[in-house]
């Protein structure tokens, strides 16, 4: 059994998702074992975490929970159904329920679970459901101490990467009210200091804990002092009557962060969101860094370069190593199964790019080429370097490979020029007595004509990736 599994140990719940991946080295760091789970497990060891057991577990799913929460002393929930969409929250208490009760038959000592600050008279679903998630998970008698934050300053933070999207996209905004709402955002290295040190705090069981920054300030100044680190000054003007749900509708078309997330959070805008953490900082004392510091930590994390195994949201080498590209990604793709097996599929797609072109439509993608061309682009200018064989740094036509697991998956990373950084990727799985293949794009957009590229290429991905995916399967079955 490794290490990982053995004595007391804290258990991330929903380690796959923005705070769960930065909490998870920081608990390692503080000498704590962990356990981290995830839908999607593979999403996890992807993360390349030493010393951490990776599991599967869904809350919506109790009979996967007690494995999960095998002896385990301190559990963190930090999962949430926002992207489902509609009905979201009651997606929420059932979860928060089914934890909650398998956290007390499992005998955890602690519970630890991240909400949303909460103003009076709150009437977003969004705010009302992280409200009610914490007492669901009360109910059943495992203490929990709940640590409430605003926005959070940290590159992946939803509502941080809308005031990103916003201020890197558009030079001209059309504001509803709510730029003029105040909060006291904090910044993620904060926030995590926060929920390492209360889990080993017994005055902190049993307690709601405001957690915020040192400044109180307006969306809009959060705006500008981004802005002003990153060398851009869009003109803000104020319209009483856009209401945050109707600016929620159009908040789709300029932004990457998906889009039931986006449109819960502006919808709770109208109020203040301010942070009483007096208690919270008499319990964890620490200097905490201020907006402008912030937003600087936000951006050089942002830069810090990373190898990877695959495409993952937000990889700086996913985006050409921009920093101010959309740090979430638009995607289009599709999927082709057939009978043939997994090692003669993955030997098709590696051959992508060469003397047959891309298998489907070559037409089309002869014509992106010669337009990079005309632009001064790679297109046309190289070739392979072997005709069936790859490895990390090949060209492929006016792609380059940035990530290889042999039989599995080729990550390509676009060199042509565009208004933002695009990622293609292969994925090969066993299915029955064949395989599936498929070819999914990921866009980070540059600005507002990195937006207008990716909805004008929509129809054109969805021809192609459904006529590639089953053009490799029949190359792959001859």
């Amino acid at each position: 059994m490794p290490a990982a599994e053995t004595g007391s140990l804290r258990l991330v719940f929903g380690a796959s998702g923005y705070i769960g991946t930065h909490l998870v080295p920081r608990l390692l760091a503080a000498g704590k074992r962990v356990r981290a789970s995830a839908r999607n497990v593979e999403v996890l060891e992807a993360r390349g975490w030493p010393d951490v057991a990776c599991v599967t577990a869904d809350a919506l799913q109790p009979a996967t929970l007690a494995a999960a929460l095998q002896d385990v002393d301190v559990a963190y929930y930090l999962v949430h159904s926002m992207a489902a969409g509609r009905g979201f929250s009651s997606l929420d208490r059932e979860a928060a329920r089914n934890f909650g009760a398998a956290a007390a038959a499992a005998g955890i000592r602690r519970i630890v679970y991240l909400g949303g600050l909460i103003p009076a008279n709150a009437r977003s679903e969004h705010l009302r459901s992280r409200a009610e998630t914490g007492d669901v998970l009360r109910a059943n008698g495992v203490p929990v101490t709940e640590l409430r934050a605003g926005m959070i300053i940290g590159p992946g933070s939803a509502a941080y990467e809308v005031i990103r999207d916003l201020v890197n996209h558009l030079p001209v905004m059309v504001t509803p009210r709510w730029v003029n709402s105040v909060s006291t955002p904090i910044a993620l290295d904060d926030l995590l200091a926060y929920l390492v040190a209360v889990a080993d705090i017994d005055d902190a069981a049993g307690k709601t804990l405001d957690a915020g920054g040192p400044d109180t300030v307006t969306y809009e100044a959060i705006m500008r002092c981004y802005g002003d680190q990153v060398g851009r000054h869009p003109l803000i003007v104020p319209v009483p009557v856009l209401t945050p749900r109707l600016s929620s509708y159009w908040l789709r078309l300029v932004t990457t962060v998906p889009v039931g997330i986006a449109q819960a959070l502006v919808e709770g805008l109208e109020h203040d969101f301010v942070a009483h953490d007096d208690e919270l900082q008499r319990l964890v004392p620490q200097a905490r860094l201020g907006l402008e510091d912030a937003i600087r930590a936000a951006i050089e994390a942002d830069r810090q370069h990373a190898v990877i195994a695959r495409w993952v949201e937000g990889s700086i080498a996913c985006r050409n190593f921009r920093p101010e590209y959309a740090f979430y990604a638009m995607r289009e793709g599709a999927t082709a199964m057939g009978t043939v097996d997994t090692e003669r599929v993955f030997a098709t797609v590696c051959t992508i790019g060469g003397e047959d072109g891309w298998f489907y439509a070559n037409l089309l993608w002869w014509i992106r080429g010669a337009c990079d061309w005309v632009v001064g682009g790679p297109s046309f200018r190289r070739e392979r370097r072997h005709p069936t064989e790859l490895r990390v740094g090949d060209v492929v036509d006016s792609w380059r490979v940035i990530a290889l697991e042999p039989g599995r998956r080729l990550t390509l990373l676009m060199e042509m020029k565009a208004p933002g950084a695009g990622v293609l990727e292969f994925v090969v799985q066993p299915q029955g007595t064949g395989a599936t293949v498929s070819a999914t794009a990921y866009w980070h957009p540059a600005g507002v004509w990195g937006l207008v590229y990716w909805y004008a290429l929509i129809p054109a991905h969805s021809f192609i990736f459904r006529g590639l995916t089953r053009a490799i399967i029949r190359r792959a079955s001859r």
